[in-house]
């Protein structure tokens, strides 16, 4: 993935994170109330900007150190995000319960990706 592919990727990815978040305190707020679904769209909201934030900073990275780690990163924050935060998502606009199992991929998505992270700057500077 292209520096600005990162770039741009976490740009939306922020928009995105606001949009949401926004509609769930707005138009979803008495849906979540009902379900008992508010604490994990704050959980799928939260891990999709903190995780937006760190490719972010992959992609700033990249203009002072060139490592394959932080290739890696960056797949592993947005495939993280798509599944963890996306998952999240699902279950709580369709109730289809089975979605919670693959949470947890997309959160070890996450953790790689901040191992990658961590490799990449221990090796580059």
């Amino acid at each position: 993935m292209t520096q600005k592919a990162i770039l741009l990727i976490a740009s939306a990815f922020g928009a995105l994170s606001v949009m949401i978040g926004a509609f769930g305190a707005h138009a979803l707020a008495p849906m979540l109330r009902a379900t008992n679904r508010v604490e994990t769209f704050e959980t799928a909201v939260k891990y999709q900007m903190y995780h937006t934030l760190a490719l972010l900073a992959v992609g700033l990275l990249l203009f002072k150190i060139e490592h394959p780690a932080l290739q890696v990163a960056a797949w592993a924050f947005l495939i993280g995000i798509i599944i963890f935060s996306g998952s999240l998502y699902t279950l709580i606009l369709t109730g289809v319960t089975w979605m919670g199992v693959i949470t947890p991929i997309g959160g070890t998505a996450m953790i790689v990706g901040w191992a990658a992270l961590f490799y990449a700057i221990l090796k580059a500077l």
